[in-house]
């Protein structure tokens, strides 16, 4: 059995699946609005393995650990399908275990493996048993995407391991990657995201007018990885397109050499009497901070405002700050409309099953901690 083009299901004896034959249906995580279906043809599958093979220059040689889950765009395309592609190995744990972790790689001694912003904070917590647990061995690359991360991990990863971290960007209607920062010799850029690595990257206002490198507005995409539109959601497909380009809902600009900086998700900006404040830029102000190891910024509910801004952050084992101190900390590096009206503790953070946080219901969750503050 396939998808036909026309979403129905149908059946076909003896034939091998065409190009635009829909090979399977993913949700988008749906951090801020309902997830919608997306249905990924073959073409888009081998496309976007192909360039994560070309990208991270994936030879028969090399061996993946994979720790993340199967069901999700960032496992099966850019750790399992990727590694097909270049014909090399591929080791499928049942996730990501911190326990565990270090004696797989002394185990299956892996060239690269992918993962999200929070499993490398995870690792950071545990690294003193990395020497201990594989003494002889050595990473060629790691690979970071789905979420922002922070450069504080970033280099104490790469002190870790002695290895460059590539930070990629990418979302499930693009059947993963869209941009990568290369491997070295060439130019990583700190809070880039990469150049263009399997789709066609473009900048766009409110208007649809195309932007120049430097000027903020809407990341849109498009290229043979990018899907045709959404299951049976004409009403979002109207609004996904635009000449061809796909929106991706993130907000961002492109330098002069066509690294792309992603500045926060247009539906996640906050506006505080007026004031529009992205939630990410304020992420990155507090993950300055040594203390801070994880932080995220939300909108919580306000009566005059309309809406105020929070955070939550969780601190480096041993370090110990106020409330008071990190937001005299942000008032240095942030405007200060920008700087949250209250900071809670947390030991960890919530996320969803892929490690993304969902700031939307953030204010929902930590309602009674907050609720003094207004």
């Amino acid at each position: 059995f396939y998808f036909s083009p026309s979403n129905r299901p149908a059946k076909r004896q003896g034939q091998i699946a065409e190009a635009d034959d829909v090979a399977l249906v993913l949700h988008t995580s749906g951090t801020t609005s309902r997830p919608k279906m997306v249905p990924l043809s073959q073409r888009n599958l081998c496309t976007s393995a192909e360039n994560i093979k070309r990208t991270l220059e994936l030879t028969t040689r090399d061996i993946c650990l994979n720790v993340m889950p199967l069901f999700h765009i960032h496992g099966l395309v850019a750790a399992l399908l990727s590694s097909l592609a270049s014909g090399g190995s591929l080791i499928c744990t049942a996730g990501f275990d911190a326990n565990r972790f270090f004696g797989w790689i002394g185990q299956y001694q892996p060239t690269w493996y992918t993962a999200v912003p929070a499993i490398y904070q995870s690792i950071i917590s545990h690294g003193s048993e990395y020497r201990r647990a594989a003494p002889d061995h050595a990473f060629r690359f790691l690979r970071s995407a789905s979420a922002a991360l922070a450069p504080g991990t970033l280099h104490e990863i790469e002190e870790l391991f002695q290895a460059p971290l590539i930070e990629a960007y990418g979302m499930t209607e693009a059947c993963n990657q869209i941009a990568s920062n290369p491997l070295p010799p060439a130019a990583r850029k700190a809070g880039s995201v990469g150049v263009a690595a399997g789709a066609e990257i473009k900048i766009m206002d409110e208007t649809g007018q195309q932007l120049e490198p430097g000027q903020h507005g809407e990341i849109v995409i498009r290229g043979a990885g990018v899907i045709a539109g959404y299951e049976n959601n004409p009403d979002a497909n109207a609004r996904a397109y635009t000449d061809g380009w796909f929106h991706t809902g993130d907000q961002g600009f492109l330098d002069d050499e066509g690294y792309l900086f992603i500045t926060g998700r247009l539906n996640e900006i906050i506006n505080r009497a007026g004031e529009m404040i992205s939630p990410r830029e304020v992420d990155e102000a507090l993950l300055v901070h040594p203390a801070v190891v994880q932080a995220t910024a939300f909108a919580v509910p306000h009566g005059t405002l309309g809406e105020d801004i929070a955070a939550a952050v969780v601190l480096r084992d041993g370090h110990v700050v106020t409330e008071a101190e990190l937001r005299e900390h942000l008032f240095g590096k942030l405007a200060d409309y920008k700087v949250p009206s209250r900071i809670i503790f947390l030991d960890e953070i919530p996320r969803g099953a892929i490690g993304k946080v969902q700031r939307s219901s953030l204010h929902e969750k930590f309602a009674a901690a907050l609720e003094q503050a207004y």
